[in-house]
């Protein structure tokens, strides 16, 4: 009798590959129910979903494989830049969202991309590029092009707006 024998198809290798994959892209709650965050994130909207927890998650996922990156395991005391692009009608969020950020982030400063290029959707990570990003955190809604052809690693956020019909 084998140990990893296929049952209907799948293996017990891979239903845990799949339940470790999946424990590696939870938030962590320490983050989900951190009080200091949630103070910060007060002064937005409460309508509004701003995934602030997975993005502060998915920021130091890219500081840390950043660091362990580096030639000869030397430490890098480069701040790295991080881009954050908004449509039109979330950018008078942008100002907040970037103070929160980095009050929860360490060694990175954040860039706001403030020009819509074509759409909303539109991503621009060429200008991100170019002003020395190496990651862009995208809001809104987007067409999204796929992350393996980015010229740097990107973050969708779709922002989630409720509205409370009944009022």
């Amino acid at each position: 009798m084998e140990c990893c024998k296929d049952i209907e198809g799948v293996s017990e290798r891979t239903v845990s590959k799949q339940a470790s994959r999946i424990r590696r892209n939870r938030i962590p709650e320490s983050l989900m129910n951190d009080p200091l965050l949630k103070e910060a994130c007060a002064v937005l909207p409460g309508n509004y979903n701003f995934e602030i927890p997975k993005t502060i998650w998915k920021i130091r996922e890219h500081l840390a494989f950043s660091a362990e990156g580096l030639v000869g395991g030397q430490k890098n005391d480069k701040k790295e830049k991080i881009a954050l692009q908004f449509p039109e009608g979330l950018l008078m969020y942008s100002c907040v969202i970037s103070d929160v950020l980095k009050r929860f982030t360490e060694n990175c400063d954040f860039v706001i991309l403030g020009d819509v290029t074509y759409g909303a959707c539109c991503i621009d990570d060429l200008s991100a590029r170019a002003l020395g990003c190496s990651m862009m955190v995208h809001y809104g809604h987007s067409c999204l092009v796929p992350v393996s052809s980015t010229c740097l690693k990107c973050l969708y956020i779709f922002v989630e707006i409720s509205i409370d019909v009944a009022h």
